[in-house]
Order: structure tokens, then sequence, then C-alpha cells
């Protein structure tokens, strides 16, 4: 595992090229919260790890289920505007 630290505004990049990863630190709360900000393209899955496992759980129950896809809020936005 890397370890780094980083501050307020700064960040971290994971891959390179067109499929690359940053990671933002947004903020950080006084009981020691960390707000990231992550930037990634719509190809990759970003989840919370308590979101991921039940993802996981949900495909290993049902291995024949489509996973669900929400709509990102960029998505919603545009949708909005076009209306």
């Amino acid at each position: 595992m890397l370890v780094v630290n980083r501050a307020i505004n700064e960040s971290v990049v994971i891959g390179n090229g067109p499929v690359g990863i940053e990671v933002f630190v947004i903020s950080i709360a006084a009981d020691k919260t960390v707000r990231l900000g992550i930037k990634a393209p719509q190809s990759i899955s970003v989840h919370r790890r308590e979101v991921y496992d039940a993802i996981q759980l949900e495909c290993t129950l049902n291995p024949y289920a489509k996973p669900k896809r929400r709509k990102s809020q960029k998505q919603k936005k545009s949708r909005k505007s076009r209306n």
C-alpha cells in the first residue's frame, strides 16, 4: 500500500493517459473526516467500500442479474437542461 500525505486542494493521480484517475482532498473536518473528490472516466466505476462490497455480494448471490447503473450528477443536469 502506498501512503501519501496531501493537503487540501492537493491531489494524487492513479494511472496515466486517458484512463487516469485523480483523487483530490476537498476538505478535512474537525473530527478528522476527509472529503475526497474523484475525477475518473465514466467507464470506471467509483464506489465507497461498503457499496462495492454490497454490489459484490449481490453479484455472488445472483450472478445472472444485470448490475444496476445509476445516472451521474452530470447526466442528470444535462437531461434537465434539455427540457
